[in-house]
């Protein structure tokens, strides 16, 4: 190393040194997940998610729930981009057209693909929708340019559905319960688990002895016990609402006891002390002192919590006790691949599970890294 630069990389070192002793808590904590690649890449992976979720109708090519008869368990549909005609090469997105054969002697449908193409374009029309119930619109993110022809990217199942519009659709259910079980979870556990630990004696009794009856019972049997007695006549809001609420009974207990212990070794902390000396109120203390120094492990904390969500969802809709049809979850459409033909005939029916693993490793990475990123100073 030049004589030269040795004080250049003494600079550099200072500033860094500098800037980590004024920054922030949420600097700091930023700084130290994004050095944790896995988990940034799993940000990614479900920030694309709920992308997904807000603008399902957009991406989705064609209606969920219409049936096509001439189009029963069509395989997927790969997209290719360069196009050759008459000798000339160009970037233009297509598909094959795939054709309806079936055999004389067992009247078994398949498909073969053709030479016909059939062209797709970005931004282009197809089914009529509503955008977030606002406004209707032909417009979608991918569309055939002959609005008669339709492609399926992820096959069909045995009415003819396009399977990639359904599964688009049901990431809003299924990533969504997650968010509102984790949401109901959050308020009661921070609400019990800080009186338990605020105020201690009776309260805590009173709450632990609560929350250690909810982790006794056996969750699986009450889960379906409770799915079970939902009236099938229910419409789909409150169905979802039901099955929110079921999911989250359970989930609230573990961040309860977490910011019970979290309380109990800080309300003799100096600065909770000299709050309340000074006069401020308990809500005060609580919410402006105690509250703050636990957002990034409460964060972590969530980010954990929602796979087991998204997972209790899918389980109850697979064995027919969570969300019903018409509703489209991750759940519900892998109940479609239950039978043995649909194992032998059309595989692609399983591509929601493969959604629900990529969710869930997403959500477990993100969720590792924010733990480790919760404590910037342990590192």
């Amino acid at each position: 190393m030049t004589e030269t630069s040795v004080p250049e990389v003494s600079i550099r070192t200072g500033q860094r040194n500098r800037q980590v002793a004024i920054a922030s808590q949420w600097q700091l904590t930023w700084w130290s997940f994004k050095k944790h690649k896995l988990a940034t890449v799993s940000l990614w992976v479900v920030g694309l998610m709920y992308f997904i979720s807000l603008f399902c109708e957009f991406i989705a090519p064609d209606n969920p729930s219409k049936p096509n008869r001439r189009s029963v368990y069509q395989p997927p549909q790969m997209i290719h981009f360069i196009d050759k005609v008459d000798g000339s090469t160009r970037i233009r997105p297509y598909v094959y057209k795939m054709n309806r054969i079936r055999d004389p002697e067992t009247l078994r449908i398949s498909y073969e693909r053709s030479g016909d193409k059939i062209y797709l374009k970005l931004f282009g029309e197809g089914p009529k929708y509503e955008f977030w119930g606002l406004w209707e619109t032909k417009i979608h993110l991918l569309a055939t340019e002959n609005p008669r022809e339709k492609f399926f990217l992820f096959g069909a199942d045995r009415l003819g559905r396009d399977m990639f519009s359904r599964v688009m659709y049901g990431t809003r259910i299924s990533m969504s319960i997650g968010l509102v079980g984790v949401a109901i979870s959050l308020v009661l556990g921070i609400l019990l688990g800080g009186l338990s630990g605020f105020y201690g004696g009776r309260v805590d009794v009173v709450i632990q002895r609560l929350i250690e009856f909810v982790l006794s019972l056996p969750t699986i049997p009450i889960w379906l016990a409770l799915a079970a007695s939902l009236p099938p006549s229910w419409p789909i809001y409150q169905q979802y609402f039901v099955i929110t609420l079921i999911v989250s009974m359970v989930g609230w207990t573990e961040l309860g006891r977490v910011v019970r212990g979290r309380f109990l070794a800080m309300k003799n902390d100096d600065f909770v002390v000299a709050a309340r000396l000074d006069g401020v109120s308990e809500a005060r203390v609580i919410f402006r002192h105690m509250l703050p120094s636990l957002t990034s492990h409460i964060i972590a904390s969530l980010t954990l919590a929602i796979p087991l969500m998204i997972l209790a969802e899918t389980g109850l809709s697979f064995l027919g006790l969570g969300l019903q049809p018409p509703a489209i979850s991750w759940g519900v459409l892998l109940k479609e691949a239950q039978n043995i033909i649909s194992i032998s005939q059309a595989p692609w029916l399983f591509i929601p599970g493969g959604a629900v693993v990529i969710a869930v490793l997403a959500f477990n990475f993100l969720g590792d890294g924010m733990r480790d990123a919760a404590d910037p100073y342990g590192h």
